[in-house]
């Protein structure tokens, strides 16, 4: 697997996202806020505990993620860090792909702040701390996970042909946001798309999306929408499936055969 950088934080966010990263300041948010946090979470976990990764599941005690007040960066980095050498990295919201490629490829997550109002529980259709923090997080504590989108980050950075990043990013989009995992007798929810929506894991828990085994080639064909539930979804059964197909994909990408 892949070694992962032991730059400081501040070596590492540099050029294309340095305009975009900030500081949480966990201080200033506020008694609902936190009351709201505990709220989703708690929702979360009642079908999470049955319906998630075993990966996921572990990822989130160790980092010590709470679940009665909103997360403290520095706190979940201190856990993190030391194990994969990710950070979730605070942002002023929506990157430019360039420096989303970056920052991934330093293994800095980039963590928005702010969080949805109670009367958005259900959804909302900017990603929030909810989003990022519950949602990818703790899949950032495996080993083999957190190389795969180190090198993800890495090949996609390194990438100027539109067509090929957005074949890409349909890789990226049915693994780290919608990935599914077959695990313990049954279909297991592991992308963070899943794990932060309750609608969009009641459509695949109660068996409104269709589950195929994982293969690269089809999840370079499947094109990714975003205004309606899945129809399809890919199941890995094991997270090295995941890295594999990075590598060949940057293969493929590297021949003009992607």
């Amino acid at each position: 697997m892949d070694a992962f950088p032991r730059s400081s934080s501040s070596q590492l966010v540099a050029v294309a996202c340095a305009p975009y990263v900030t500081r949480q300041d966990f201080a200033a948010y506020s008694v609902d806020q936190h009351s709201v946090w505990a709220d989703l979470v708690e929702r979360a976990f009642e079908e999470l505990e049955e319906q998630a990764a075993q990966e996921y599941l572990e990822g989130f005690s160790i980092i010590g993620l709470p679940r009665d007040r909103l997360p403290n960066l520095e706190a979940i980095n201190a856990r993190l860090e030391p194990r994969t050498g990710w950070n979730a990295t605070a942002v002023t919201g929506f990157l430019p792909a360039p420096a989303f490629f970056e920052m991934l490829a330093a293994r800095r997550f980039p963590t928005t702040t702010w969080l949805r109002g109670r009367g958005a529980l259900e959804y909302t259709p900017e990603p929030d701390i909810f989003h990022d923090v519950f949602g990818h997080v703790p899949m950032h504590a495996h080993p083999i996970f957190a190389d795969f989108l180190a090198h993800y980050g890495r090949v996609c950075a390194s990438i100027g042909d539109a067509g090929v990043l957005e074949k890409l990013g349909r890789l990226f989009w049915y693994t780290v946001e919608f990935g599914v995992i077959r695990q313990r007798g049954g279909i297991k929810v592991y992308g963070s798309g899943l794990i932060s929506s309750h609608g969009e894991r009641l459509n695949v828990m109660g068996g409104h999306c269709a589950i195929h085994d994982f293969s690269l080639d089809e999840v370079l064909e499947t094109p990714v929408k975003v205004d309606e539930l899945h129809k399809l979804l890919f199941a890995v059964s094991r997270f090295d499936q995941v890295y594999e197909a990075m590598h060949e994909a940057e293969r493929r990408a590297a021949r003009g055969r992607l």
